[in-house]
Protein backbone atom coordinates (compact mmCIF):
# COMPACT_ATOMS: atom_id res chain seq x y z
CA UNK A 1 0.00 0.00 0.00
CA UNK A 2 1.30 3.34 -0.58
CA UNK A 3 2.05 5.41 1.96
CA UNK A 4 -0.58 8.42 2.43
CA UNK A 5 0.56 11.79 1.79
CA UNK A 6 1.84 14.22 4.41
CA UNK A 7 -0.63 17.77 4.59
CA UNK A 8 2.14 19.94 4.19
CA UNK A 9 3.38 21.27 1.26
CA UNK A 10 5.14 23.50 -1.13
CA UNK A 11 3.75 26.27 -3.68
CA UNK A 12 6.83 27.51 -6.25
CA UNK A 13 5.42 30.40 -8.63
CA UNK A 14 7.63 30.52 -11.55
CA UNK A 15 8.01 33.46 -13.66
CA UNK A 16 10.48 35.88 -15.54
CA UNK A 17 11.69 39.61 -14.45
CA UNK A 18 9.07 40.91 -16.92
CA UNK A 19 6.14 38.86 -14.79
CA UNK A 20 5.24 36.04 -17.38
CA UNK A 21 4.45 32.94 -14.92
CA UNK A 22 4.30 29.56 -16.10
CA UNK A 23 1.07 27.42 -15.43
CA UNK A 24 0.89 23.43 -15.65
CA UNK A 25 -2.19 21.90 -16.21
CA UNK A 26 -2.59 19.03 -14.20
CA UNK A 27 -2.84 15.54 -16.41
CA UNK A 28 -5.99 14.00 -15.37
CA UNK A 29 -7.61 16.71 -14.80
CA UNK A 30 -8.20 18.84 -18.05
CA UNK A 31 -8.95 22.71 -17.33
CA UNK A 32 -6.62 22.29 -13.58
CA UNK A 33 -3.93 25.27 -14.18
CA UNK A 34 -1.30 25.76 -11.29
CA UNK A 35 1.64 26.89 -10.44
CA UNK A 36 4.66 23.57 -9.16
CA UNK A 37 2.86 22.10 -5.99
CA UNK A 38 3.95 18.84 -4.01
CA UNK A 39 3.79 17.54 -0.69
CA UNK A 40 7.05 16.74 1.51
CA UNK A 41 8.26 13.47 0.94
CA UNK A 42 8.95 13.09 5.04
CA UNK A 43 8.03 14.96 7.66
CA UNK A 44 11.28 16.75 8.25
CA UNK A 45 12.08 17.50 4.81
CA UNK A 46 13.28 20.94 4.49
CA UNK A 47 10.45 23.07 2.72
CA UNK A 48 13.10 24.63 0.64
CA UNK A 49 14.65 21.18 -0.37
CA UNK A 50 10.65 20.06 -0.98
CA UNK A 51 10.80 23.00 -3.45
CA UNK A 52 13.83 22.30 -5.00
CA UNK A 53 12.89 18.96 -5.76
CA UNK A 54 9.53 19.55 -6.76
CA UNK A 55 10.62 22.30 -9.03
CA UNK A 56 13.11 19.77 -10.90
CA UNK A 57 10.45 16.87 -11.18
CA UNK A 58 7.42 18.88 -12.36
CA UNK A 59 10.07 21.33 -14.83
CA UNK A 60 12.90 19.89 -15.34
CA UNK A 61 13.68 23.26 -13.85
CA UNK A 62 17.33 23.15 -11.57
CA UNK A 63 17.56 25.99 -9.15
CA UNK A 64 21.00 26.18 -8.35
CA UNK A 65 20.93 29.10 -5.71
CA UNK A 66 23.17 30.97 -7.95
CA UNK A 67 21.64 31.92 -11.73
CA UNK A 68 18.29 30.54 -10.55
CA UNK A 69 17.39 30.84 -6.65
CA UNK A 70 14.29 29.80 -5.17
CA UNK A 71 12.59 32.88 -2.41
CA UNK A 72 11.22 31.47 0.29
CA UNK A 73 7.93 33.97 1.05
CA UNK A 74 8.35 33.28 4.28
CA UNK A 75 4.35 32.49 3.66
CA UNK A 76 1.86 29.95 4.68
CA UNK A 77 -1.70 29.14 4.03
CA UNK A 78 -3.85 26.81 5.63
CA UNK A 79 -6.65 25.17 3.17
CA UNK A 80 -9.21 22.12 2.96
CA UNK A 81 -8.06 19.77 0.61
CA UNK A 82 -10.16 19.08 -2.35
CA UNK A 83 -12.31 16.12 -1.67
CA UNK A 84 -11.30 14.28 -5.09
CA UNK A 85 -7.79 14.25 -3.69
CA UNK A 86 -8.55 13.49 0.09
CA UNK A 87 -8.19 9.41 -0.46
CA UNK A 88 -4.17 10.38 -0.92
CA UNK A 89 -4.30 11.32 3.15
CA UNK A 90 -4.70 9.51 6.23
CA UNK A 91 -7.99 9.14 7.45
CA UNK A 92 -9.56 12.29 8.95
CA UNK A 93 -6.93 14.69 6.91
CA UNK A 94 -8.96 17.42 5.49
CA UNK A 95 -6.18 20.62 5.58
CA UNK A 96 -3.31 21.28 4.69
CA UNK A 97 -0.49 23.65 5.22
CA UNK A 98 1.08 25.28 1.63
CA UNK A 99 4.56 26.88 2.42
CA UNK A 100 4.68 29.49 -0.72
CA UNK A 101 8.17 30.37 -3.12
CA UNK A 102 9.17 31.79 -6.25
CA UNK A 103 11.62 31.71 -8.61
CA UNK A 104 12.83 33.74 -11.30
CA UNK A 105 13.96 31.84 -14.40
CA UNK A 106 15.27 33.83 -17.71
CA UNK A 107 12.80 34.01 -20.45
CA UNK A 108 13.05 30.65 -22.72
CA UNK A 109 14.07 28.69 -19.58
CA UNK A 110 13.44 25.19 -20.83
CA UNK A 111 10.71 23.14 -19.43
CA UNK A 112 9.92 19.28 -19.39
CA UNK A 113 6.95 18.14 -17.87
CA UNK A 114 6.49 15.28 -15.98
CA UNK A 115 3.94 13.18 -18.00
CA UNK A 116 2.58 11.31 -15.29
CA UNK A 117 1.93 14.96 -13.62
CA UNK A 118 0.98 17.17 -15.91
CA UNK A 119 -0.11 17.51 -19.73
CA UNK A 120 1.02 21.05 -21.40
CA UNK A 121 2.20 24.55 -20.13
CA UNK A 122 1.84 27.80 -20.82
CA UNK A 123 3.90 31.17 -19.87
CA UNK A 124 1.00 33.66 -19.01
CA UNK A 125 1.14 37.84 -17.95
CA UNK A 126 0.65 37.09 -14.53
CA UNK A 127 -2.65 38.90 -14.20
CA UNK A 128 -4.25 36.18 -16.59
CA UNK A 129 -2.50 33.50 -14.86
CA UNK A 130 -3.71 34.32 -11.81
CA UNK A 131 -7.36 33.75 -13.42
CA UNK A 132 -6.42 30.65 -14.91
CA UNK A 133 -5.71 28.86 -11.69
CA UNK A 134 -8.46 26.81 -10.44
CA UNK A 135 -6.69 26.97 -6.59
CA UNK A 136 -7.51 30.43 -4.69
CA UNK A 137 -4.07 30.02 -2.86
CA UNK A 138 -2.15 29.85 -6.03
CA UNK A 139 -4.05 32.73 -7.71
CA UNK A 140 -3.59 35.27 -4.49
CA UNK A 141 0.12 34.42 -4.57
CA UNK A 142 0.39 34.74 -8.26
CA UNK A 143 -1.59 38.58 -7.30
CA UNK A 144 1.30 39.22 -4.94
CA UNK A 145 4.38 37.92 -6.84
CA UNK A 146 4.95 41.75 -8.34
CA UNK A 147 5.38 43.18 -4.70
CA UNK A 148 6.61 39.65 -3.03
CA UNK A 149 9.97 39.70 -6.00
CA UNK A 150 9.98 43.41 -6.02
CA UNK A 151 9.50 44.33 -9.63
CA UNK A 152 7.31 46.77 -11.08
CA UNK A 153 3.59 45.63 -12.67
Amino acid sequence: MKPYKIPESVLVVIHTADLQVLLIERAGNPGFWQSVTGSLDAPDEPLLATATRELFEETGIVADGETIALRDWRLSNVYEIYPIWRHRYAPGVTQNTEHVFSVEVPPGTPVTLSPREHTQYVWLPYLEAADQCFSSSNAEAILQLPRRAGISA
